[in-house]
């Protein structure tokens, strides 16, 4: 009886110090003041450097992006380098439970959908005659959650509606998934995998490394961003396949690292083979008009395409007739697409400085090509006329 006794007053005294290490935990938290709070939870002190002389200035954001965006341009516009026009991409979401971690705010869930959601529209600017797939990790299961599609709007719409992370995350099964439904593109495309990987470990019920080579086998391009830290298997995937690895630090890095991957990557030898492609381009149909979907297979009221072969509607371009299999585009996308075949060299930033100086001007328009007969009147001109709208 003394024993039970005694244990059970160290129970006791043990529950009361946890209460109170408890209690003074909520009152330091309420001890603080709401911009003390506010400051903890910004992270303000990530937003300033050191310049030259030592001292701490807030970063130029805008001068930031503006590097960031002529450092992509760069990249795309490197001139001897064939690059696919035609991709097949699938983005892999980890959605496991290491996806609702809150080092970024407020999770790491909701950062990578809003990067996600930023890269397709940028994708589909860039990539006009491309399609996306996304796929997601969660539960130790790869689920497709949509198919290859040139449609932003529906993809952004599927992922924003399934946003739950549970389980752990299987890098294997994802793999497996995404090669058995590129295995079905032609061989003029490109196929293509942005895995965004939020965990530290892989639950995998089988070897990965014949996953890898089986990936590596069918041309699959597999690129990784990782959240957490840098793991080996994600990268040897990565040397494999011919990808890219890349770790974020922040949320900013990591919307960096992932529009990289919005122009097309180099062609693989093997796919840099000039082939040619049947294109059909679908006349818009009457508004008026009922008539059935092949993609949906319902009866939908106006709008859509009709496929030049076999007369089928189809709701979006660019897309492949599910009757036929022809591939249907519009003009302006394959114009739109051209750019990356004949990139235009980046301009040079003129500083505002070298307007004082006529010898350094340029004696033309880079425009028009008209000559200039005396650059320093013209930009002293411009100013006047700017007063006088002002006044």
């Amino acid at each position: 009886m003394m024993n039970r006794d005694i244990n059970g007053e160290g129970r006791k005294l043990n529950r009361g110090e946890e209460e109170e290490e408890e209690d003074e935990d909520e009152e330091s938290g309420r001890g603080r003041d709401a911009w003390e709070r506010a400051y903890a939870d910004e992270r303000s002190w990530e937003s300033l450097q050191e310049d030259e002389s030592g001292l701490l200035r807030p970063i130029d954001n805008k001068a930031l992006h503006h590097a960031q965006y002529r450092r992509r341009l760069r990249t795309a516009t490197t001139a001897g380098i064939q690059k696919g026009l035609i991709r097949y991409l699938y983005i892999v979401i980890d959605l496991s439970r290491a996806a609702g971690e809150m080092d970024y705010k407020p999770s790491r869930m909701v950062v990578v959908a809003r990067q996600v959601e930023a890269f397709i529209r940028e994708f589909f600017d860039q990539n006009p005659l491309s399609q996306i797939g996304l796929v997601t990790l969660k539960d130790g299961v790869a689920q497709c959650l949509t198919d290859l599609g040139g449609s932003p709007e529906s993809h952004i719409k599927a992922l924003m509606g399934k946003l739950e992370c549970s389980g752990d995350s299987s890098l294997q099964n994802g793999l497996d998934l995404v090669h058995d439904l590129l295995n079905q593109i032609p061989s003029y495309g490109h196929r293509e995998v942005l895995i965004l990987y939020s965990a530290l470990s892989t639950c995998d019920p089988g070897d990965i490394m014949e996953t890898i080579q089986k990936c590596k086998g069918a041309k699959i391009r597999c690129s990784i961003v990782g959240l957490s830290a840098e793991l080996y298997i994600c990268k040897y995937l990565c040397q494999e396949t011919g990808g890219l690895y890349s770790v974020a630090l922040d949320e900013p890095h990591l919307k960096e690292l992932v529009l990289e991957h919005a122009p097309p990557p180099p062609a693989i030898a093997e796919f840099a083979i000039a082939n040619l492609i049947k294109m059909g381009f679908p006349q818009r149909a009457a508004e008026g008009v009922i008539s059935i979907c092949s993609c949906h297979k319902e009866a939908k009221f106006g709008g859509g395409y009709t496929c030049p072969r076999c007369k089928a509607r189809v709701c979006e371009l660019p897309t492949e007739c599910r009757i036929c299999g022809l591939t249907l585009v519009s003009s302006p996308h394959l114009a739109r697409s051209y750019h990356h075949l004949f990139p235009i060299t980046p301009f040079d930033d003129v500083s505002p400085s070298i307007t004082n100086i006529p010898q350094k001007l340029p004696k033309s328009c880079f425009g028009c090509q008209q000559s200039l007969l005396n650059p320093g009147s013209l930009f002293f001109s411009t100013e006047i006329a700017n007063f006088q709208k002002l006044d």
